[in-house]
């Protein structure tokens, strides 16, 4: 097993799919097995591939394009190639790890929460189906394929945020969630036609090395590298598409596990990533997504120190972390952005998984109904205290070394580097505040907490396996880390634009993001530990301000309005259109018409001889009339 055979990899957990959707009601346990033997397997066969690109790297040094693995599907001669295939490198590997082990986790971890679920059976197919469009997204050696991989993922996410489909809210969301992220997976797909245009092929690879090559016309490669771009936004949820995702919590908390950490929202971030030589042939296209990811991470920090649901606030924090790994790439730096991204999977996916325990636990998910659950449950209290001060960016957990590399790759801009530590206290206190609301203090509902305690093993083991990657993946960044595992080096010296990254600790900036972090975690411990007073009274002073950001600066509102007023009036007219000139005028009438003719007709065919001899006689003065006239 290399690189070259990576194409198994999703046929696993898509072969999961369809035993689980055709055979699962008769299969023990409704075949959760088989789909956590997949993922399992997908998992295993990710370390042979990762020794064959060591060896590569070895052999052919940093600068090692990868490995791609090509057939032709069909082909119309002079016209039209399509293939099928996979391209394995750096970048991949690093996704590859990502979705698999995450996935694995939460499949184990569903065992218990979704025990006794009615739907049973159906979640585990769908979320291997959710697995393998994701594994087939980040292989596709070409924009064909990995746009059929892209629109599964979207198809999946709205089945399962969808899963409890009785209740209206989770209807809803689904619905929410689907049509947003379509309106970028159109811009993405015009984007696609126009790069083939003008090349002729759909490979990646191969549209980035026409376009560097001057082969592509200015005017349709700025299009295209915005459309794409457009696609992104939507998947990763970033401004103003961002609307989505806080309403994607409807859906199983395990499932907001995966979206967040490993699937849906990393997808744009990957292409982005994979993509981003383009990006950088195109004037003014970095600066775009410098300034949508800093929009999107100053929105989210704000929004995130109001909401009192236990996941929307981690799904906030979600934002906040995309956003930042935007601005990496607004910055040219593919390395900094994928160590987020690598380090983000893990102590996001702990937060939303002890998020699920006290939700097993408890049954409710208001931070304003728990509280006091640290003596129930000392394992997911702990665990989720390393994910929310590793999100927090305290030292030397996994999202200190992440948060800091995107800081020093920041330093050479001024201003964007003191927006980014403008954020940094604020993320501390919104993840400061949710871990005191819901696990110290006294319990706001007694009866809610009186039961409570840490779930079975299956919840359990996944949490501590996350809590040890959310302290350790950041040491990937490492020089000596990387070479111990085969590497050149730390992931900047296999993941790169131009050239490898050496990784430079900048001891100043440490200091700095540490001071600002460790203020924000001692406000949020006055305000909502000490001095809980101090929150009402801020949110009275503020009203206006705490109104606004309750009310999530009125977008989604905004948005509503703009359907009801706009998108529904313009349907309501092409309606009336369709019915009136459409249908009932152009279809109807000419049918319409052909019968009044016919019935006009009817008055010729009497049947009678001596009305067709007069017809004849009137006939013939007719024409002996008109030809007396033409003389």
């Amino acid at each position: 097993m290399g690189m070259s055979e990576a194409w198994l990899l999703p046929l696993l957990p898509a072969g999961a799919f369809v035993v689980l959707t055709l055979f699962g009601p008769y299969l023990p346990r409704k075949g959760d097995w088989l789909a956590i033997a997949a993922i399992f397997t997908t998992f295993a066969l990710t370390f042979p591939i990762i020794a064959d690109l060591t060896s590569a790297i070895a052999e052919h040094g940093p600068e090692f394009g990868g490995v791609t693995n090509s057939i032709e599907w069909m082909s119309v001669p002079g016209y039209l190639t399509l293939n099928l295939g996979v391209h394995v490198d750096a970048i991949t590997v690093v996704m590859l790890v990502v979705v698999s082990f995450v996935a694995l986790m939460v499949q184990v971890y569903s065992l218990g929460y979704m025990k006794g679920d009615s739907r049973y059976g159906w979640y585990y197919a769908v979320i291997s189906l959710f697995v393998a469009s994701m594994l087939a997204l980040v292989l596709a050696d070409n924009f064909l394929v990995l746009y059929f991989a892209w629109e599964l993922v979207g198809l999946c996410s709205y089945l399962l945020i969808g899963h409890y489909s009785h209740l209206r809210s989770a209807a809803e969301a689904a619905k929410k969630a689907f049509i947003t992220t379509r309106l970028g997976d159109v811009g993405l797909l015009i984007a696609i036609i126009l790069l083939w245009r003008e090349t002729g092929t759909f490979s990646i690879q191969g549209v980035i090395e026409a376009a560097q090559a001057g082969q592509i016309r200015t005017e349709v490669l700025t299009a295209s590298v915005f459309l794409i771009f457009m696609g992104a936004m939507g998947k990763s949820a970033q401004f103003p598409f961002h609307v989505w995702l806080p309403d994607a919590m409807e859906g199983p908390t395990p499932v907001s596990a995966l979206i967040h950490a490993a699937t849906m929202v990393v997808a744009g971030v990957y292409l982005v990533t994979r993509t981003l030589p383009l990006f950088e042939l195109v004037a003014g296209a970095q600066e775009l997504i410098l300034a949508v990811g800093l929009l999107t991470t100053f929105l989210s920090a704000s929004m995130g120190l109001v909401m009192t649901d236990i996941k929307r606030v981690i799904a906030y924090s979600t934002l906040n972390s995309l956003g930042l790994m935007f601005v990496a790439l607004g910055l040219g730096s593919p390395a900094a952005a994928m160590l987020y991204l690598f380090a983000h999977a893990f102590f996001k996916a702990l937060l939303f998984l002890g998020a699920g325990s006290v939700i097993h636990a408890t049954e409710r998910q208001d931070v304003s109904q728990l509280g006091g659950l640290w003596s129930k449950m000392p394992l997911t209290g702990a665990t989720f205290a390393i994910g929310a001060l590793a999100m927090a960016g305290l030292p030397f957990l996994a999202g200190f070394w992440a948060k800091d590399e995107i800081l020093v790759v920041a330093t050479e801009n001024r201003a964007v580097f003191a927006l980014l530590l403008l954020t940094l206290p604020v993320t501390a206190m919104y993840m400061a505040r949710l871990f005191i609301l819901t696990f110290l203090g006294e319990a706001k509902e007694p009866e809610a907490i009186e039961h409570a305690h840490d779930g079975p093993p299956t919840m359990s083991v996944p949490l501590v396996l996350l809590a040890v990657l959310s302290v350790v993946a950041g040491f990937v960044v490492f020089d000596q880390v990387g070479r111990a595992m085969g590497f050149p080096g730390g992931i900047g010296e296999i993941i790169f634009l131009h050239e490898p990254e050496v990784f430079r600790f900048d001891v100043a900036v440490a200091i700095g993001s540490t001071l600002l972090v460790a203020s924000g975690l001692g406000v949020g411990w006055l305000i909502w530990k000490e001095r809980p007073g101090l929150a009402i009274i801020a949110a009275i002073v503020l009203k206006p301000v705490h109104t606004l950001l309750v009310n999530k600066y009125y977008l989604d509102d905004l948005y509503q309005a703009v359907i009801d007023r706009v998108v529904l009036m313009a349907s309501r007219m092409l309606a009336w259109f369709d019915r009136n000139v459409v249908n009932d005028t152009i279809v109807d009438g000419s049918a319409q018409a052909t019968g009044f003719i016919g019935y006009l007709l009817k008055f010729q065919q009497t049947g009678r001889l001596p009305n067709y001899a007069l017809a004849i006689v009137i006939g013939i003065v007719a024409l002996t009339l008109v030809a007396f006239s033409l003389k």
